[in-house]
């Protein structure tokens, strides 16, 4: 039945034939792209091999530990691109050598029992031999952490040019309780953003959701589907699989292409280790228990090594119960929201419908068939089920369903990577697939259960090929690239009507079938004349993007099909250059500009239908409507003048000037930036003309209209939004991390971030989903007396945040706006059907004479009370509450294989958010880890 009644998205027959055809040509080139790909990489494969046996040299190097001590037994790995080139064991009297070495820029891991791994950069420019001394600690050597944020160019965090943070394996597992965007807590310049138990997103100096672009292994994970203010796949990313986060701090266009106008978000999952002489296995197997919201979890990860293949498996599942808040209250409750009662008159202390299952494994398959050529095979599967929508329920609208249905993930790639060959130093030929699914069941009204229940259900295809070429020359480390992908959506839709039992076809999210294609092609130069002097760094990258939706896939309902056609095609060029200056020893400064290009995804083109801010219309279909773009995005706006048009590239120039400082006791940095961008896509209320209740916007009917012109419907109770480029938009703040080495057994970590956005033409916050995170900082003393023991206690502190734009306060999650028709609304319908109504003296529901049951009120007094006499509407919040949080957390190793971490959070039980968060913050708590290493 299901399959007859959405048998209509497979779209009308009509122009069969060109169809057919187009489809044919699509398969006969990326055929071609496969084949080709195969063919090169067997050509490769079995190329000649003098040349780069002349060009080879080998790495010698003595491991010890803090007081001098030589470490026998410690495993030293060398690798390029995530990628295992040579390993060995150091012997007894701590001592390494790596031969056979091709030219090019390595990082060099080195680990053992007891001890922080240790990475360094290493750079062999000529076959020569390169001495290193690598000094093992307890706790891991942040100043050094070596990262990828310049191209490829490992080095120093002390030494790249634009801001980078650098989270390992050891700090991402210890703050990630539920998701994996808690990694950025603790980060400078870095936000977490929760907007349901199982969603999260981070923001990069105050922008966030599809002004952040992800990628894992080099591979672009995100797509053109995502939504504006979150990443919905986000999770679907275990920590467990991941080795390392690499936070790109500021516009990162001219390297990862389109939707890194606020930076970009890497992520490096585990690499399969090669073992030199004979073979290795190894494994690790974790255990969690969080009482903020009863969670249990675990995972394995093992790995086996050979001389010329590697394999790495991960497999974890995890269960996340019901979220209890600070002192137990919901703060943006819709009994708080429409009736003024706290939430514990309902529910409480724990949240409802705040619990979900989560679970899948990732595996990488590496066979290297000679010491320069390798072929690397990732797959990841993960899952999410029971999720839903809290602030789309009792934590904010009041609705009684809003699922989040078998959130799934399969992310694979296969890589072939060749050193030395056509004059480069290093060639890398990728393909990756990637498909992401959904479905959203939602039923509006503010608990109505007479109203449509919605089902979405979207799955994103999304096939990449990626190219890159390096080459190490006389101070010069070039890079040559190009990726492109090809993305194919499929969005059936429908509605259920819960009284008769009819099911209608609808317009879904974004129209079914649509198609996205995007590329690019750059170059990068790194030059750095000798180790440790005046770096300087240059990069291009032309992108393009390609939008198709037709008609012709539209579902006819009414005689109409659901949707137009509509197209884009857009081009650009970005670019970065920056200097980096040594001021003696320990002081360094760095100056970098970049230009940035976003282009209008498949989302801003295409959506109509409910979001995190409201319902949402897309600019073309609503055309023959004559719409207009109003002034802000609440209920007071007024028209501009300004008529609603297909959207244009987003443009940026950012700027951004640091100081670094090394020192034996003290280290840090302070950056400040500013990012202008030109044409920014806002979200603002849709102004139409008046007498426009009773039409309808992708089968939802306009119910109400304001003397203004905004409207609305009754899936939301904020007006109905549209997006525009509207205006102009700058950002600018500070950033500052600092290290204190008290002395061997304590240390101080202070970090602060302050970010200010406003739209230059009006001076207001700028109205985009992901709203500014509030001016923070974060304050950790550790103590260590022990080389077995350690403990921290730390805190967070935020500044209240009165800088809310007009879309902020309209949104659910943060300033929860509500009207005289929504607190009707939820008191008729979701306060009714859960119990807090009872029929007044005439003993029928839905009359005027029922009463709220807590305190004997009518509607009317009721509506008085919260909103005061004669006030049509007014937000809950008009601020974000400022806080401060203390945490304890300590960490004891016994023997060599077990490790213990007990943290408590929230000592004092504080409740909070923050901005765009759809739950309040855990309350106290109780967070266990054990992990055994094998």
């Amino acid at each position: 039945m299901l399959r007859a009644l959405l048998a209509p998205f497979g779209g009308r027959r009509t122009m069969k034939g060109h169809r057919a055809r187009g489809r044919t040509r699509m398969r006969g080139r990326l055929r071609g792209a496969g084949m080709g790909l195969l063919f090169g990489i067997l050509l490769m494969s079995f190329a000649p091999r003098q040349a780069q046996a002349n060009a080879q040299g080998r790495i010698r190097g003595i491991v010890t530990d803090a007081t001098g001590a030589r470490i026998s037994g410690a495993r030293v790995i060398l690798r390029h691109a995530q990628r295992t080139i040579a390993s060995a064991l150091s012997n007894d009297m701590g001592e390494f050598i790596l031969a056979g070495v091709p030219r090019g820029v390595y990082e060099l891991a080195v680990h053992a029992r007891g001890f922080a791994e240790r990475r360094l950069p290493i750079r062999l420019s000529t076959p020569e031999e390169v001495h290193v001394q690598v000094t093992l600690e307890v706790e891991p050597v942040i100043e050094e952490l070596t990262v990828t944020g310049e191209g490829g160019f490992v080095d120093e965090t002390a030494r790249t040019i634009q801001s980078v943070s650098v989270i390992l394996s050891d700090h991402l597992t210890m703050r990630t309780k539920a998701v994996l965007a808690q990694a950025v807590n603790e980060e400078v310049g870095v936000h977490l953003q929760r907007t349901s138990p199982t969603i999260a997103g981070v923001f990069i100096r105050g922008l966030g959701g599809d002004k952040v672009n992800i990628y894992v292994d080099g591979i672009r994970y995100s797509t053109s589907a995502m939504r504006s203010g979150i990443h919905t796949f986000l999770s679907l990313l275990d920590p467990t699989n991941v080795e390392a986060i690499e936070v790109l701090r500021g516009p990162r266009s001219a390297d990862y292409g389109s939707d890194a106008l606020g930076g970009s978000f890497q992520l490096l999952t585990w690499a399969p280790p090669l073992a030199a002489t004979r073979r290795e296995w190894h494994g690790t197997w974790t255990t969690t228990v969080n009482t903020a919201d009863w969670s249990a979890g675990s995972s394995l990860r093992t790995s086996l090594g050979a001389r010329t293949f590697g394999l790495t498996l991960n497999i974890v599942g995890r269960r996340v119960n019901t979220l209890r808040p600070g002192r137990g209250v919901d703060s943006h409750s819709a009994v708080t929201r429409f009736l003024g009662l706290p939430s514990h008159v309902l529910y409480g202390p724990r949240l409802p419908d705040t619990g979900f299952t989560q679970y899948g494994g990732s595996t990488t398959f590496l066979w290297a068939p000679t010491s320069t050529s390798s072929l690397r095979f990732h797959y990841q599967r993960a899952q999410q089920d029971g999720g839903k929508r809290f602030d789309q329920l009792l934590g904010g609208d009041g609705n009684l369903i809003a699922d989040l249905r078998n959130l799934m993930l399969d992310f694979f790639y296969v890589r072939y990577d060749r050193q030395a060959f056509a004059g480069m130093d290093h060639l890398a030929l990728s393909y990756s697939f990637n498909a992401q699914r959904e479905e959203r069941v939602n039923q509006g009204g503010n608990g109505n259960p007479r109203a449509a229940i919605v089902h979405e259900y979207e799955k994103m295809r999304v096939h990449g090929l990626q190219a890159r070429a390096e080459k190490l020359w006389r101070g010069h480390f070039l890079r040559l690239g190009g990726e492109a992908y090809h993305e194919r959506m499929r969005a059936p839709a429908f509605a259920l009507n819960p009284v008769t039992g009819g099911v209608t076809l609808r317009r879904p999210r974004v129209p079914d079938r649509a198609r996205y294609e995007q590329w690019g092609i750059y170059i990068l130069d790194v030059f750095e004349p000798r180790r440790g002097s005046v770096k300087l760094i240059g990069g291009l990258r032309y992108s393009g993007a390609r939008y198709r939706a037709r008609t012709e896939d539209a579902p006819i309902v009414g005689g109409r099909p659901l949707w137009p056609s509509d197209t884009l095609r857009v081009s650009n060029v970005s670019g970065r250059a920056g200097l980096l200056i040594p001021l003696g020893g320990r002081l360094s400064a760095a100056f970098h500009f970049s230009r940035g290009f976003r282009a209008p995804s498949m989302t801003d083109l295409g959506t109509l239908g409910l979001t995190g801010s409201g319902f949402e219309v897309s600019a073309r279909e609503i055309a023959p409507l004559n719409g207009l773009v109003g002034s802000t995005a609440d209920r007071t706006a007024v028209s501009t003048g300004q008529p609603v048009a297909p959207l244009k590239p987003e443009l940026s120039q950012s700027y951004e000037i640091g100081v670094r400082y090394r020192q034996a006791r003290l280290r840090g940095e302070l950056t400040l930036f500013l990012n202008d961008i030109t044409r920014l896509i806002a979200k603002q209320a849709l102004i139409l003309p008046p007498g426009a209740v009773g039409l309808s916007l992708g089968g939802e009917p306009i119910i109400a209209q304001t003397p203004n012109g905004t409207v609305f419907v009754a899936a939301s109770s904020a007006p109905v939004l549209v997006r525009a480029n509207f205006g102009d938009a700058r950002f600018w703040g500070i950033e500052q991390a600092w290290t204190f080495e008290l002395s061997e057994r304590w240390s101080l970590d202070i970090l602060h971030t302050h970010i200010s956005a406003k739209d230059r033409r009006t001076g207001r916050p700028p109205n985009i989903e992901a709203s500014l995170p509030a001016p923070d900082g974060w304050i950790r003393l550790r103590y260590m007396p022990l080389r077995r023991f350690w403990i921290e206690p730390y805190l967070h502190a935020a500044a209240r945040q009165t800088r809310l734009s007009t879309l902020a306060l309209e949104d659910r999650r943060t300033g929860a706006m509500r009207s005289r028709a929504s607190i009707a609304s939820f008191f008729r319908n979701g306060a009714t059907v859960r119990g807090l109504v009872a029929p007044g003296p005439d003993g029928r529901f839905g009359t005027d004479d029922d009463v709220l049951i807590p305190t004997g009120e009518t509607l009317t007094q009721v509506q008085n009370r919260v909103l005061g006499p004669g006030i049509e509407s007014a937000p809950l919040y008009r601020a974000i509450p400022g806080y401060v949080v203390f945490n304890i957390r300590a960490g004891f190793r016994v023997g060599e294989n077990h490790q213990l971490l007990i943290e408590a959070e929230n000592l004092t039980d504080r409740n909070y958010r923050g901005i765009t968060w759809g739950l309040d913050a855990p309350g106290r708590s109780l967070f266990l880890r054990y992990q055994y290493t094998f």
